[in-house]
């Protein structure tokens, strides 16, 4: 019978059907602000707007909801970005100097974006050296037919669109110095171009701006300058008024000048007005400016820049000016673009702007600019989730309606300073299905916030945010000063968005939390070893916070606390807007980083732990029940704490060079510490070939203290008959502590003290650190969350067979049985190239083929960023992914899974999914289930005068060959033709 055993079982295609109908690997949507954000534009008859990074991505962009993502093959920057107006059409320019057309394709009834073609504009030797024919700005013409290139050398070339034929009809500079007077000459070249501008009544005139301050007016139909405007100062941009009768040029010394323009002066020596807003000090360049016009009267002057060099250089700013009204909007990141969102029509007399949309470095600001005092509009996507730096994650399913609308209502009342106006880019629509359940995702922040997201669809929206900096007594004022305005009366400086990388205090960190969704408790702990314990309120309220110690250490000799000091709390009574407020803080001694917390709100228990140990708490009666040290006697590396000293180089190579000799004679010399279940030994010799062998670890590791993951569970633990609440323990050395707790009923909570008696203790015997613990009740299943019985919404555990804990550690997966802590299965995961498990969850898959067939699976994540699926609890592999690069450690930190759920945000309908941070700035989310996938699906109606089939998807047209596509017809009515443009230009 022995050599059936280990015997692998054969392929059946029955199971491989069931694992096909529960299991799919999906990437599914991008959730955050882009990282490192290089261009914007926006098409304003489509009402989309597009985004382009440094990693050479374009993210598009148009109601909640409405997404589309391109990658170039390069990873090269996107310098620039132009629409097509209305043909769902991109241009995009990359710093190497090459030119991408991007078409917006409806497939499978969705939207999806992909590239068609590519160009590089040819140097011409004796003419152009390679660097003067680098692209500095691209014109498409509004009839989208012609697209002007301006070049570092000076030269204006075109194209023809969409095909890219390069047309012989280039502007150089000694054509335009022809029109130049001799005295403006000097000798000295204009310039790279700067700026090109279509004439806004005329579309065969464009503006050409060179750097030197020259600018001219030509005109495309008979190759001739119009006018000439002879400025003196270093060119930045240009825009047009409206009316074209006049336009506005921004400067290098900070100020802008509006010209006239005039048949009868072709060439105009001064403008009507020169300004320096911030002067008479010298001043930064304006990078950018526009002119909108008024029904109202006074035009909007918007503007990048611009400050006082001394006072004011390290500023990234954006002056809005209009009559007598002036703000200087004060960012914490650079601006990179932005645009305004007006009256395209031309048959209207004025430009009348909505809103202005601001991109920076790190957010993204849109100004509601026809409500009085410019207010901002909260935006339905692209939030920052790293406007402080994300240190923590925590995901809920399922939200009660209660509980949702209670968290919505406390975040709109913080919204005070921010205008109710609807989203202006709304563009497409949104053909995913309403969310059948709503999801939140909550973010535990370096500056101790957390914030609180509807994680639902797509689009994940900021829903309210709670800070705990108040209630402790700090050096820095935590009074939301980045809504307050700046001290000096001049510039009128506002500080707008959200982005604010630095911290106060680093002990405010969040490090986990734990929400009941139920009861409405919150569970926030930090770095410097405190832990709140949080209500929700709706009403506002003001007192004094209960504070409780919990010493770890329990007065252990021969240790010495060497990290940071605890947070001090206010001693007097503190504020509290509605939302979640905090009725009681327990400080852990010492004050090190909390590593585990968990919360039972129908016992009123908490655990927590941290380097030191571990404790219980009960917060109805505001008293510690149960404190445990769990340092090894050699562990004094926990005792300095992350922000002080790191252990010497002298020790960290004599510890890895005992671990090298201990390994060496490991194979035939192992000395191995017996586990509590003697029942199953490791018999190596008989490992199936998916497994590999465990190295054991050195008990006196250093960390080995650490406590990894605590959890509470209605179980036997006593005997097998009687079963009681429990809590579980696990630790970095490969420990797991039990309690049997004696909780008092409802009626008794204030009379009687809930007490804690050690039942059983588990040591692993290889040492491997434990990363998740679960009781499983007698049918295999995962035991339900705090009142889902109580309150009919899930069904009641097996409680007449016989229980099991499965223990997850970094190397294997283990189910003991219960009361007597025998061991069942395992599974070890090790691998030779140093696989180690990261994060584990337990999940319900449901079928695709059928609503009422479900499995329970153990998923987890390993350091190699692949995921495996296990069966619970015989711990069977069913599937595995390779999901995230080994190279990105962050992400798999990060990495955070859904409960179990219907109709879920990361997967749909009894999906596990998860998401980890692929950027400081942006979630990756992803799903396991084959049910359903949650991404964008959308729909764009676009109107492109001639057939996609024309063009081959990634053609680059050929460079030598001008005429190869002048019978390629741009428009099948019959407007326009390449031949028609050809004649146009001669």
């Amino acid at each position: 019978m022995m050599k059936f055993r280990f015997r692998r079982q054969g392929h059946d295609p029955q199971r491989e059907k069931i694992k096909q109908d529960l299991f799919a690997f999906n990437k599914t949507v991008e959730h955050g602000f882009p990282n490192q954000p290089s261009a914007l534009a926006y098409d304003p008859k489509l009402q989309l707007m597009a985004i382009g990074t440094k990693s050479g991505a374009i993210k598009v962009y148009g109601a909640p909801g409405v997404e589309c993502t391109g990658l170039h093959k390069e990873t090269a920057t996107v310098t620039q970005l132009h629409f097509f107006p209305g043909q769902g059409r991109i241009l995009s320019l990359l710093d190497d100097n090459t030119l991408h057309l991007w078409e917006i394709e409806q497939k499978e009834q969705c939207s999806h974006l992909e590239e068609v073609c590519s160009f590089m504009l040819p140097g011409r030797s004796g003419i152009e050296s390679t660097s003067a024919t680098r692209v500095t700005v691209l014109l498409p013409k509004l009839s989208c037919d012609l697209l002007a290139v301006g070049t570092e050398g000076g030269g204006v070339h075109f194209l023809e669109l969409p095909s890219f034929t390069l047309l012989d009809r280039s502007i150089f500079q000694d054509e335009i110095m022809q029109s130049v007077p001799e005295e403006y000459k000097c000798g000295k070249s204009l310039g790279p171009v700067e700026s090109l501008q279509e004439h806004p009544q005329h579309p065969d005139k464009i503006l050409i701006g060179y750097s030197r301050g020259l600018v001219v007016l030509w005109d495309l139909q008979s190759r001739h300058a119009d006018n000439v405007f002879l400025g003196k100062q270093q060119l930045e941009s240009l825009v047009w008024v409206r009316s074209g009768n006049s336009f506005v040029s921004s400067h290098s010394d900070g100020g802008y000048m509006v010209w006239p323009v005039s048949s009868s002066t072709p060439c105009t020596h001064e403008p009507v007005t020169s300004t320096i807003p911030y002067g008479p000090f010298p001043c930064k360049a304006v990078n950018k400016i526009l002119w909108r016009t008024t029904e109202s009267g006074a035009p909007l002057v918007l503007f990048s820049g611009g400050m006082p060099r001394a006072s004011y250089g390290d500023r990234h700013c954006l002056t809005i000016l209009q009559d007598s009204q002036h703000i200087t909007l004060d960012f914490t990141s650079r601006v990179i673009d932005f645009f305004t969102i007006h009256c395209i029509d031309r048959d209207k007399e004025f430009d009348d702007p909505l809103a202005l949309v601001v991109l920076l470095e790190e957010e993204l600001v849109v100004i509601d600019l026809q409500t009085a005092g410019w207010p901002t509009i909260p935006s339905p996507y692209l939030a920052p989730l790293h406007s402080s730096a994300i240190t923590c994650s925590y995901h809920i399913s399922n939200v009660p309606t209660k509980l949702w609308d209670r968290v919505i209502s406390a975040g709109q009342r913080q919204c005070h300073l921010q205008t109710h106006t609807n989203w202006p880019i709304c563009g497409g629509k949104n053909l995913a299905p309403s969310p059948k359940q709503q999801e939140l995702l909550l973010t535990g922040h370096e500056d101790g916030t957390v914030r609180f997201w509807d994680a639902s669809g797509v689009s994940l929206r900021p829903l309210y945010k709670l800070s705990t900096a108040n209630i402790f007594q700090t050096d820095c004022d935590h009074n939301d000063s980045l809504t307050q305005a700046g001290e000096e009366d001049w510039p009128p400086f506002r500080k707008v968005g959200c982005f604010d990388p630095y911290s106060d205090d680093p002990r405010l960190g969040i490090q986990k939390i734990c929400l009941c969704k139920y009861s409405g408790k919150l569970l926030v702990a930090g770095t410097a070893g405190q832990v709140i314990v949080l209500y929700l309120c709706d009403e506002k309220s003001d007192h004094m916070i209960d504070v409780a110690t919990v010493d770890l250490l329990q007065d252990r000799e021969g240790f010495t606390w060497k990290g940071h000091d605890r947070l001090p709390p206010k001693s007097s009574s503190v504020p509290f807007a509605p939302g979640f407020q905090p009725v009681v803080l327990v400080q852990c001694m010492p004050p090190a980083a909390v590593t585990a917390v968990t919360l039972h709100a129908e016992w009123n228990l908490i655990a927590f732990g941290t380097s030191h140990g571990f404790g219980l708490f009960d917060y109805h009666r505001r008293s510690p029940v149960l404190a445990r040290c769990t340092l090894h006697p050699n562990d004094s590396l926990a005792m300095e704490g992350p922000l002080s000293r790191v252990k010497s180089l002298k020790k960290s190579l004599r510890q890895s060079f005992r671990r090298i000799r201990k390994s060496r004679v490991s194979g035939k010399k192992r000395v191995m510490v017996q586990e509590a279940n003697a029942q199953l030994a490791e018999q190596d010799a008989e490992v199936t070939p998916v497994q590999r062998r465990i190295e054991p670890r050195s008990a006196d590791d250093s960390l080995s203290g650490v406590v990894r993951c605590l959890c509470f569970a209605d179980t036997f633990l006593r005997d097998g008959t009687h079963h009681g609440p429990t809590m579980w323990a696990g630790t970095n050395s490969g420990c797991v502590y039990a309690y049997a707790l004696d909780v008092p009923s409802q009626d008794k909570f204030s009379e009687q003290s809930v007490e804690a008696l050690l039942g059983k203790e588990i040591q692993l015997m290889h040492r491997a650190p434990v990363v998740s613990i679960a009781v499983l009740d007698g049918r295999g299943n995962p035991l339900p969350e705090p009142y889902e019985v109580s309150r009919d919404l899930a069904k009641a555990p097996d409680m007449q067979g016989s229980h099991s804990v499965l223990i997850a550690s970094e190397e294997q997966f283990k189910v003991f049985m219960l009361p007597r802590v025998s061991a069942k299965t395992k599974f070890k995961l090790t691998a030779h190239e140093g696989c180690r498990v990261r994060k584990v969850a337990l999940v319900n898959f449901s079928s695709v083929a059928s609503e009422d067939y479900s499995e329970n699976g153990l998923v987890c994540l390993t350091n190699l960023g692949d995921i495996h699926v296990f069966s619970i609890p015989a711990l069977r592999p069913q599937v595995r992914y390779d999901c995230i690069r080994k190279e990105d450690i962050s992400g798999i930190a990060s990495c955070v899974f859904t409960k179990t759920g219907q109709g879920e945000y990361f997967k749909k309908i009894f999906l596990k999914s998860r998401f980890y941070l692929i950027s400081p700035s942006e979630y990756e989310r992803f799903s396991l289930s084959a049910r359903v996938i949650t991404k964008p699906l959308c729909q764009l109606d676009v109107d492109r005068p001639h057939d996609p089939s024309e063009l081959s998807p990634l053609s680059s047209p050929a460079l030598d060959s001008p005429n190869s596509s002048a019978d390629i017809t741009l428009d099948t009515t019959g407007e326009l033709t390449v031949e028609d443009v050809k004649d146009f230009l001669v």
